[in-house]
Formats: C-alpha cells, sequence, structure tokens
C-alpha cells in the first residue's frame, strides 16, 4: 500500500474515535443559523470525505476494515453505548455512501463525493441521533454542520484538482 492510502485511511480511522470522544467531552457545538448538534458533527462530516479519499487510493476492502478499526477503537475510548450508535450509524451511513459513490465514480470525484456524503450524511445522522439520543432533536444541526465540512473539503479538493490540471498543461 502506498503512503497516500495509508494517510488517507489513517486519517479516516482517527475521525471515528475523535468524533465520539468530542461528544462525550464536548457535548454541544452550534454549527450556524441557530442549530446546534453533538461535538463529533465536523469529524463525522470530514470522516464521509476521508472515506471517498481512502476508497480513491486503497479499495474498498481496505475502507471496510479502516470502519471496522474505527469502531473498534470508538468502543475502546467512548461509553459502549456512544460507541455502539457510532458503530451502527457508520456501517449504515458507509453503506448509503458506497451505494452513490460507486455508480457516480465515473462522473469525476466531486460529483460522487457531494451526492454520496449526502446520503451518507443523512443516514449517519438519523441512526446515530436515534440509537445515541432516543431523539431527532438535532437532526437540523447534524445535517448543517456535515454539510458545511463536505462543502469546505470538496472546495479544497477542487481547488487540489484544478491547480494539477494547470500544472500539468
Amino acid at each position: 500500500m502506498n503512503l497516500r492510502a495509508t494517510v488517507a485511511l489513517a486519517a479516516y480511522i482517527a475521525t471515528i474515535p475523535a468524533a465520539n470522544l468530542a461528544v462525550t467531552h464536548i457535548g454541544l457545538l452550534p454549527v450556524g443559523l441557530g442549530y446546534t448538534a453533538p461535538a463529533g458533527v465536523y469529524l463525522v462530516g470530514l470522516a464521509l470525505v476521508l472515506r471517498d479519499l481512502a476508497r480513491e487510493a486503497a479499495g474498498r476492502g481496505p475502507v471496510i476494515a479502516a470502519i471496522v478499526v474505527g469502531a473498534a477503537l470508538s468502543y475502546w475510548l467512548a461509553s459502549p453505548a456512544l460507541a455502539l450508535a457510532s458503530a451502527a450509524a457508520f456501517a449504515i451511513a458507509e453503506t448509503m455512501d458506497f451505494a452513490v459513490y460507486e455508480p457516480l465514480r465515473q462522473r469525476g470525484l466531486i460529483t460522487a463525493m457531494a451526492a454520496s456524503n449526502a446520503a451518507g450524511l443523512a443516514a449517519d445522522s438519523l441512526v446515530f441521533l436515534w440509537l445515541a439520543f432516543d431523539s431527532l432533536a438535532y437532526l437540523p444541526g447534524q445535517l448543517l454542520g456535515k454539510a458545511w465540512m463536505t462543502i469546505a473539503a470538496i472546495t479544497v479538493i477542487a481547488a487540489i484538482q484544478r491547480r494539477r490540471a494547470q500544472a500539468a498543461a
């Protein structure tokens, strides 16, 4: 496995327990427009983007293994109930993400990433909030916070792609 794949997978894995630790130790954060969400919201938004980058660099198999490793780390570092809610949410969200990402990949990374992250962030938010809090009260904030992170990350990736294309021309 090359360095790019290793870094992408490690970064992806790290976001999973980091998100749970943020929820445990920080609580709620404002995400804009008057909404709040559990503090891991930005890290989960980043995780969805990193999953796609790891998929590009390492393939599907290593990403599936990374989900398992991230969930295990979460269980070790966070409360078992939070880790279980997170693992279930990640498993469902990543399945949704894969289902959307794979067919759209032929249309370009940015298109596939934007569409798959929209599906993934919705699934993750619904499952996590329901299992962790037995409520969907933070759903608007969860969706908004993850969308902000996805938009920011996609903007950076698109700028890098443009710069590389200009350098190659």
